[in-house]
């Protein structure tokens, strides 16, 4: 297949534009901001009280983990068929519907909002598999820091110009003949389902243009799923460079994540802010985040990757230290830590996502060799958040959690620091030569 298609990237970033509404919109901003306010603030579940804010911690991890037991066998069957197609259109079918049927959650029946919120981030967090195992086979290496930032840019811009419409949905409800946000749920149900629409209209062209069946590698069974990731798992034990990564990546995506999918409800619940501030702060993190994956795609190209990991993972431990001082009510500081956080919020995604595709070999098995880099993200997920919850649940205080994240964020340093730089340069040039 012909690589460096400047319409077939073009069209690989546009995923990047149709699923990051719901990554902010639905993950990291309307609905847990939603999901606060009008949710009572104790749920009991099979006999057991929960805070509300645990709950939804709780249900994320959840949906995650069988995100990490379903993905890695369907990516496998994925590479031995040669179609990574259907499995995306299936998870962003599957993603969309379920972020539309949040139209109907009110806060009281929380046991479907929940279950809802679940299948979407289920299929936000499939399709992302196999979207990114196209990057090795549509660009070659010397593109990959470029265009893995050019789609998270393209991610930033279109969340951004829906969170702004979703912002207009509660601060001006009456421009569109809605209810005021503080009486009614009616203007956070519409923003629910035009994210939705949004993420399933956009992701036509990337579905449409990316490459189609890819030649097959074997004989398509569940067994040959399960073959694939064993064998990729093989690989990578031998493969220092990649374990030294991945284990750095591990600790610290639990500290990144979870601050992505509670920062809202920590605004909310510990510092008393108000919807629209909250949101507002939101936004300003993703306007930031824009010229932050530039810069540290610019600081990859100039230092090297591992450096300017060093550099992002300081600036996160930093934004831990100040989030725990943050002061209830005073939406200024919080404004403030947001612009730092937004320098590195696209930058160390997109620089993972980069450096990963550099160290892993570049001529077969991609989408099994993402898969496995997703799992890694999302068990990650899986235990940032869960023990987020438990120990938000059992102190009552989530700031004892932030503590927790920036323990996550200084381990990664220190495994990072073992990564041979070199090894990233050979890895790019072999691959070049490819």
């Amino acid at each position: 297949m012909e690589k460096n298609n400047k319409g077939v990237m073009t069209a690989w970033t546009m995923y990047d534009w149709a699923n990051s509404v719901y990554s902010l919109s639905i993950s990291s901003a309307i609905f847990p901001t939603f999901y606060e306010s009008f949710t009572p603030k104790h749920i009991e579940v099979m006999g057991m009280d929960f805070k509300n804010t645990a709950l939804y911690s709780y249900c994320l991890s959840f949906a995650f983990l069988i995100n990490v037991l379903l993905v890695p066998l369907l990516s496998g069957i994925s590479d031995a068929s040669g179609a990574k197609k259907p499995f995306m259109r299936f998870f962003v079918i599957l993603g969309s519907l379920g972020c539309s049927a949040l139209y109907f959650f009110n806060g009281h029946n929380y046991t479907f909002g929940l279950i809802s919120f679940m299948i979407a981030t289920l299929g936000f967090a499939g399709s992302l598999v196999f979207y990114n195992a196209y990057l090795p086979e549509i660009a070659t290496p010397d593109k990959f820091d470029k265009l893995s930032a050019r789609g998270f840019t393209m991610g930033y811009i279109g969340s951004v110009l829906m969170l702004i419409f979703n912002l207009l949905l509660l601060i001006k409800h009456d421009w569109f003949g809605l209810p005021s946000p503080k009486t009614s749920p009616l203007p956070f149900q519409v923003g629910f389902a035009t994210v939705g629409i949004w993420w399933l209209g956009w992701s036509f062209w990337p579905l449409l243009k990316l490459p189609g069946k890819l030649e097959a590698k074997a004989k398509v069974s569940i067994w040959n799923g399960y073959r694939e990731i064993r064998n990729v798992f093989q690989e990578v034990k031998k493969m220092k460079a990649v374990k030294i990564f991945l284990g750095s990546f591990f600790v610290y995506t639990m500290g990144v994540q979870t601050v992505i999918y509670v920062a809202a409800l920590f605004g909310k619940n510990e510092l008393k802010l108000e919807s629209e501030d909250m949101l507002k702060t939101i936004l300003l993190i993703q306007l930031i985040g824009i010229a932050g994956a530039f810069f540290f795609a610019w600081a990859a190209k100039k230092l090297g990757n591992k450096p300017a990991l060093f550099i992002s993972l300081s600036i996160w431990t930093l934004s831990c230290i100040l989030a725990y001082q943050l002061e209830p009510q005073k939406p200024n500081q919080f404004f403030a830590l947001a612009c730092l956080i937004g320098t590195v919020m696209g930058g160390i995604q997109s620089l993972s996502r980069a450096t990963y595709a550099k160290l892993i070999p570049g001529d077969h098995d991609n989408t099994s060799y993402f898969s496995f880099f997703e799992v890694t993200e999302k068990l990650a997920i899986v235990l940032g958040t869960f023990a987020w919850a438990m120990i938000d649940n059992v102190t009552g205080n989530m700031r004892n959690s932030i503590l927790l994240l920036m323990v996550f964020f200084i381990i990664g340093i220190c495994i990072l620091y073992f990564l041979p730089t070199d090894k990233i340069k050979s890895e790019k040039l072999s691959q070049q030569g490819n």
